[in-house]
């Protein structure tokens, strides 16, 4: 990629990013909105067990149960360890 076109696609991603962060201003956050009901703030407890322990619990779920559920023939499962050749006649 010559100087040319990095310049351009450089020029081009620092514009596209400068008009978002023009467009979405964060002041329109402090202006409630007609039926807002904002409830409580989550704890540092209740949103990391909820964003971060929650999805791992989650994933472990589903792999312990295909593992467990797990049917298919021993000839179509994938091997770890290759299978041993035949020595080779001379």
């Amino acid at each position: 990629m010559d100087k040319k076109n990095a310049l351009r696609a450089g020029a081009l991603a620092a514009g596209t990013t400068l008009m978002m962060l023009l467009m979405s201003s964060p002041a329109l956050a402090l202006t409630r909105d007609d039926g807002d009901d904002p409830g409580s703030g989550l704890s540092v407890m209740e949103t990391l067990g909820l964003y971060v322990v929650a999805p791992i619990a989650l994933f472990a779920v589903i792999t312990g149960l295909v593992m467990v559920l797990d049917r298919s023939a021993e000839a179509h499962r994938v091997r770890t360890k290759p299978k041993v050749k035949a020595p080779a006649k001379a």
